[in-house]
């Protein structure tokens, strides 16, 4: 028997969309996220649902709904945060571009202790001092396994994944059941990473989109009947 597992993202939200960390913050779906979702709902139209995941954080529950219009036969929905979005620590609900300000504010003064850059100023200072806060914004965004401070690292994330992901093919085994799972960008990595086999870099370089869909076959073993016992 072969059993389906569908994994997608939530649609765009406002924090997405004006590049804040999002992270645990429960922003909403913009317009577009809405379309970004029924998209998703579109393309999974046909295909059989009988249990679908959420998490608490209104834009899993609110793509899922989308989905689901089309799908009355999953009789069971249910929320699991083991696959929530990555905590990004003191960093949520922070524009990117004040991280890279601070950031490369920061880094600029610990290589002044060092007396690396005193010969710089004006505005080649101020490019130098851009330059690392994007590096330090890229650490923080691509980073397997540096957190931010108070927040999660994307091996952090992968660790609460792994038993989500064995628990929910446990699941659809012993019930025979297809799944779909309305997740985070993040909290995908792990998730694909397991199902396609990629190796960390791979996972890292991942870029999950918001209007589409990833499709897992599970391979379950049919039970074999026992042969009648014949009365002597």
């Amino acid at each position: 028997m072969k059993l389906k597992l569908y994994i997608f993202r939530h649609g765009q939200t406002f924090y997405n969309k004006s590049h804040v960390f999002t992270g645990w913050k429960d922003s909403k779906l913009t317009s577009q996220g809405y379309k970004d979702a029924r998209k998703v709902a579109l393309k999974l139209k046909n295909k059989r649902i009988d249990v679908a995941y959420h998490t608490h954080l209104s834009r899993s529950k609110a793509t899922l709904k989308e989905v689901l219009k089309y799908h009355p036969e999953c009789k069971q929905v249910i929320e699991d945060d083991r696959h929530i979005e990555r905590s990004y620590g003191i960093y949520q609900g922070k524009h990117h571009s004040s991280i890279i300000d601070e950031e490369g504010i920061d880094s600029y003064k610990t290589l002044l202790q060092w007396h690396k850059i005193d010969h710089l100023s004006g505005k080649e200072r101020k490019e130098f001092v851009q330059k690392l806060g994007e590096a330090e914004l890229q650490v923080i965004r691509r980073s397997y396994s540096v957190a931010p401070p108070k927040g999660e690292s994307v091996k952090m994330v992968g660790i609460r994944v792994l038993p989500f992901i064995k628990d929910v093919l446990k699941k659809m085994r012993k019930e025979k059941v297809n799944v779909a799972i309305s997740s985070h960008g993040n909290a995908m990595r792990p998730l694909r990473k397991y199902f396609e086999k990629l190796s960390i870099k791979q996972m890292m370089e991942l870029e999950n989109p918001w209007d589409n869909y990833f499709e897992y076959t599970i391979e379950v073993k049919d039970e074999k009947k026992k042969p009648e016992r014949t009365k002597k």
